[in-house]
């Protein structure tokens, strides 16, 4: 296990600014989730922290050691890809040993570290197999074992799971917090996938545009978000905006208002915004109401699927509680 320090990390392709200063201290053990839409600058985040990028400035620390000016092999970590990048004319057991081999590590040795990581991974069936003869979840095991066998101090994953179907993103994802948790290795793990980091993370780097927008831990970045870019982009559906000025009895200085949709309620008096149902969305054990407000916008109200469904093009109201609502200024800041 290791510590890994980001200090005041920015990077620049030529005048392009594209990383704009990222500190965070991550503690021995730690699962931190880099999270974000794409374009935002998390590969890029990972990259440098990985060697695979030059640092315009600032500095990376594994356990207390600049590493800025170190080659990837020389940093004590291991990176597991979207892609697998698996070699197909070998079989499991030699692409989970390759990375030994190369450095010249003894023939038992190799074996032993790579019969212990596929046991882990559930992989002993399948080592004389080539990678075309598995699943796609068996290669990304395989793709995690080569990294595990190196038993490096950090793990980074750059999207580990995009290439995987919905119900095996589900499985793999758990299987990986598992193994991480029983490993106790330091992790950092990018995703664009906001349910992945919220189920994931110990805490979660939210990116925008090159920012650090907010560091925390999950729930309480849901609770508390920082900025109205992250109150967006955390949660689904995501969160209604919507103008102050709409609100008959706005409470409040702020130019924009949030609420979640699970907050608001459809009323028939003390509604505190009025509008009209466009359309429901029945889900099994819930249902999303999209109501279209007086300037044309349309918000969400999630509400058990119990409660009667409204018919399309009846007029509602909607209320939520004060402690529900958030604030916003011009610049997106929480208020």
């Amino acid at each position: 296990m290791a510590t890994v320090s980001l200090k005041n990390i920015k990077k620049s392709f030529g005048k392009t600014d594209v990383i704009h200063g990222v500190d965070i201290d991550i503690q021995e053990g730690e699962f931190i989730v880099i999270v974000g839409p794409s374009g935002c600058g998390k590969s890029t985040l990972l990259r440098m922290v990985a060697g695979l990028e030059t640092i315009t400035a600032g500095e990376v620390h594994i356990d207390d050691r600049k590493v800025n000016d170190l080659e990837p092999m020389e940093r004590d970590i291991a990176m597991v890809f979207q892609n697998y990048a698996l070699y197909p004319h070998m079989t499991v057991a030699q692409n989970m040993g390759y990375g030994l081999k190369i450095a010249g590590r003894p023939k038992d040795e190799i074996a032993d570290r790579v019969d212990t990581a596929a046991k882990l991974l559930q992989l002993e069936p399948y080592l004389d197999r080539r990678p075309r003869e598995l699943s796609g979840g068996q290669r990304q095991r395989v793709a995690m074992g080569r990294a595990i066998v190196r038993k490096p101090a950090v793990f980074l994953f750059d999207e580990p799971l995009s290439n995987l179907d919905a119900k095996l993103r589900v499985q793999m994802r758990l299987e990986i917090k598992q193994l991480q948790r029983r490993l106790g290795v330091t992790s950092l793990y990018v995703t664009h996938d906001q349910v992945e980091a919220m189920t994931l993370a110990d805490r979660m780097i939210v990116m925008n545009a090159g920012r650090a927008d907010q560091i925390g831990a999950p729930l309480e970045i849901y609770a508390n978000p920082a900025t109205e870019f992250v109150a967006g982009f955390i949660g689904s559906p995501p969160t209604n905006f919507f103008s102050a000025d709409l609100v008959q009895t706005p409470q409040t200085d702020a130019k924009t208002l949030g609420v979640r949709p699970e907050h608001m309620e459809i009323v028939t008096e003390n509604a505190r915004l009025s509008g009209e149902v466009l359309y429901c969305e029945a889900l099994g054990a819930e249902t999303l109401v999209h109501v279209r407000v007086p300037n044309e916008q349309v918000l969400t109200v999630r509400q058990s699927a119990e409660k009667p469904q409204p018919s399309e093009g009846t007029p509602i109201g909607l209320n939520w509680s004060a402690n529900d609502q958030m604030g916003f200024d011009e610049n997106g800041k929480r208020r």
